[in-house]
């Protein structure tokens, strides 16, 4: 799948809900991944970074590899003493174009993140500095919020959280989602015009046969 403006454009319109159910709860990152902006919406293919806890050079590193419209994946093995990522690296990544960040471990400057406007999701905050010793690496298989991530994978968030999706996956799992983006505006249209959740979900049914058991 070419990741067009059009293409991303159509996909910025599905909840992570939506992508989450026709994916698996085993590529929905860890609860704490969560976005410094809760308006944040983030679609593009992984540039994986394997870092060193406390050391932000291999940050760079990523950052200099990808292109316009990728997301960059940092795995800091969810250390969340130091600030991996500020708000001039932030700044760089808005330039460039890259559509949004994920880290595995904590940044800094997240109001001035924030009203830059780049999507960053992060497990915590803290303003300790960091060290830049040593060399990570570029698109290479990372474990990020508990999912694994290959280089290539889309990755996709909004204020719940992030899901990872697998290139190979990818047609058949927006194609899903898409689907139930289209059912549930039906199901929210039949509940705006007074029907209830047991009759639309036909839980009412369930209900019935559980009671007999």
């Amino acid at each position: 799948m070419e990741l067009t403006k059009d293409k991303v454009q159509e996909l910025s319109k599905l909840p992570t809900g939506n992508v989450a159910d026709s994916v698996g709860p085993q590529f929905v990152m860890n609860s704490l991944i969560k976005p410094i902006d809760t308006k944040s919406k983030m679609v593009g293919r992984a540039v994986t970074v394997n870092c060193f806890p406390g050391d932000n050079l291999a940050l760079h590193q990523g950052m200099e590899a990808a292109a316009a419209g990728d997301v960059l994946v940092f795995d800091c093995k969810g250390y969340t003493e130091a600030g991996h990522f500020g708000d001039m690296m932030a700044t760089a990544c808005k330039v460039k174009g890259i559509a949004g960040v994920v880290i595995d471990g904590s940044c800094r400057d997240s109001q001035d993140i924030l009203e830059l406007g780049l999507p960053v999701f992060v497990r915590a905050f803290n303003p300790r500095g960091t060290v830049k010793e040593s060399l990570g690496s570029v698109n290479v298989p990372v474990v990020c919020g508990g999912v694994s991530v290959k280089p290539g994978d889309i990755i996709f968030g909004d204020c719940d959280g992030v899901v990872v999706v697998p290139q190979e996956r990818e047609d058949d799992v927006f194609a899903k989602a898409l689907k139930k983006y289209d059912y549930e505006i039906e199901v929210r249209e039949k509940l705006l015009s007074g029907m209830s959740t047991m009759e639309v979900y036909g839980f009412d049914k369930l209900v019935e046969e559980k009671l007999q058991k």
